[in-house]
């Protein structure tokens, strides 16, 4: 592929965050409800799109251990399922419970439903007590180390160094200052203009918006986006249709929650240029 810049997600490309923010948003429902879903259960929520906020979908997810109090029967797959259909992220989440449950059910799961608690409790257990105090500026209840250290480093220094002949680019759903702990870790040192954190914009992928506005900051005509979710291919997608002359290719990575030949079909589905193994893979494929 032609690429005059490559921009690149955080999450599931530079750092692996299966024992950071995806075991987060499990531990935080069971430790505010005393139940929760498995692990493998977020991938749906990400797959049905409008996800890219963590704690969005830690809020989603909880509505539906809440749900399923009232409708047992009630199955993620129907659950996420819904969600897609009704366009993705929190509302639609909002409407499939508004759907699958009676008045007076739906009045006691939202009567429950804490999204306050579940952030606090979510960034006490990612941040860890002392990096909650200084970047949350509360006192927590929660003691100990937090899941951010439990992010091994998937890009290669070889991999880096041969991205240096490339303007990169950074648009992630994590709050800026998380995004300088892991862009510190993978030793990216980036212009603060290069970086599109969630605190940049409300939209959220696969809105275009934080992708065309970085290519104009980047001044680049042909922009590579690798990302590890559909949404991040489709935020490609978007822009790409969007653009008069620039062009945007979406790549998608098998670091994050898909994997193996399923994996490639949703990418490919969802209009990547190419799938890869991982983000090392990228520079042989770039001219």
């Amino acid at each position: 592929m032609n690429a005059d810049a490559v921009v690149l997600d955080v999450d599931g490309v530079l750092v692996d965050v299966a024992d950071s923010y995806r075991r987060a948003i499990v531990e935080s429902i069971d430790h505010v409800y005393g139940e929760t879903i498995e692990t493998a259960d977020v991938q749906p929520f990400k797959e049905a799109g409008g996800f890219n906020n963590d704690w969005e979908l830690t809020y989603a997810a909880a509505l539906y251990v809440l749900a399923r109090r009232e409708r047992p029967e009630l199955s993620i797959e129907t659950y996420t399922g819904l969600i897609a259909a009704s366009g993705g992220g929190l509302e639609a989440a909002r409407t499939a419970v508004a759907d699958e449950l009676d008045p007076a059910e739906r009045e006691r799961v939202l009567d429950r439903w804490d999204r306050d608690r579940l952030r606090d409790v979510f960034q006490q257990l990612y941040l860890g007590a002392d990096r909650y105090r200084r970047l949350e500026g509360g006192e927590p209840d929660i003691a100990g180390d937090g899941f951010i250290e439990d992010e091994p480093v998937l890009l290669e220094q070889a991999t880096r160094e041969a991205l240096a002949a490339w303007p990169l680019g950074v648009v992630t759903g994590r709050p800026a200052a998380e995004a300088d702990i892991a862009l510190e870790r993978v030793g990216l040192d980036l212009p603060a203009a290069h970086v599109y954190t969630m605190d940049a914009w409300d939209e959220g992928k696969p809105h275009p918006k934080a992708l065309l506005e970085l290519a104009d900051r980047l001044e680049a005509a042909d922009v590579v986006c690798v990302g590890d979710t559909l949404d991040d291919v489709r935020m490609a997608v978007r822009a790409d249709e969007s653009a008069d002359r620039r062009r945007f290719h979406g790549v998608g990575v098998l670091t994050g929650g898909l994997t193996g030949g399923s994996g490639r079909e949703k990418y490919a589905e969802a209009g990547a240029a190419t799938v890869l193994d991982s983000v090392n893979d990228l520079p042989e494929v770039l001219e």
